[in-house]
């Protein structure tokens, strides 16, 4: 069985944070696996597989979101396509001091997440049912996507009309060669970005990388 409490720490979440966290993570789980068949929440309901390539998965992004959400008040990330949650209620889970909004369009989703949000005591998540395009414009300080869709012009067009003005934009992606032929399709619309890869505990057969958009000239890492 994976090491949650391990595989959060290789997340490098501090030590402090890791009982409690896990703890939530464990409920989350639970509830996937509770309501997976009839909400199609992931593409599996086994443990190991939830924890290794969805929960860690998703926070392998932790020390990218610390690095630019740190002592900064009023710092609201956006999930987009939240789906069953993920990434949004892992990373609320781990950074409650920080606003959440999870867009989801299917309304028995919004009901799975209201439930879990409310189960793992997460004050700081709204969820919010509406098509992404439908969002209120400039209301994200960081937008996150994790989806197999590619990022193509329409899709991060509406994802950066979403996002603040020197916001950023966090898509959760696989391959490098995968990503560089998607960003080579939409260059005139992001001209800059940078990629990070994502380290998984416990994913060795699988490749995650991390695109950073900064909603203006990305200048990030420089």
């Amino acid at each position: 069985m994976a090491d949650l409490k391990q595989g959060l720490l290789e997340c490098f979440i501090e030590k402090e944070k890791i009982d409690l966290l896990s703890d939530k993570i464990e409920s989350y789980i639970k509830e996937i696996i509770l309501f997976n068949s009839a909400y199609n929440l992931t593409n599996t309901s086994d443990y190991d597989e939830l924890v290794i390539r969805h929960i860690l998965d998703s926070l392998s992004a932790y020390p990218f979101i610390k690095k630019i959400a740190a002592d900064k008040k009023d710092f609201v990330i956006g999930d987009i396509g939240s789906g069953g949650g993920l990434p949004g209620i892992p990373l609320a889970a781990a950074f409650p001091e920080h606003e959440f909004i999870l867009v989801e369009r299917m309304s028995k989703r919004c009901a799975f997440l209201e439930n879990c949000t409310a189960i793992l005591g997460l004050k700081n998540v709204t969820v919010l049912n509406s098509e992404a395009e439908k969002v209120e414009n400039q209301k994200m300080s960081l937008t996150v996507f994790r989806a197999f869709r590619p990022l193509d012009e329409q899709m991060t067009k509406t994802l950066l009309a979403l996002t603040k003005k020197d916001g950023y934009l966090f898509a959760y992606k696989a391959k490098l060669e995968n990503i560089k032929e998607e960003m080579g399709k939409i260059k005139e619309l992001v001209p800059s970005f940078e990629i990070q890869q994502l380290k998984v505990p416990f994913l060795s057969d699988a490749e995650r990388n991390l695109v950073i958009i900064k909603n203006s000239e990305c200048t990030f890492w420089s």
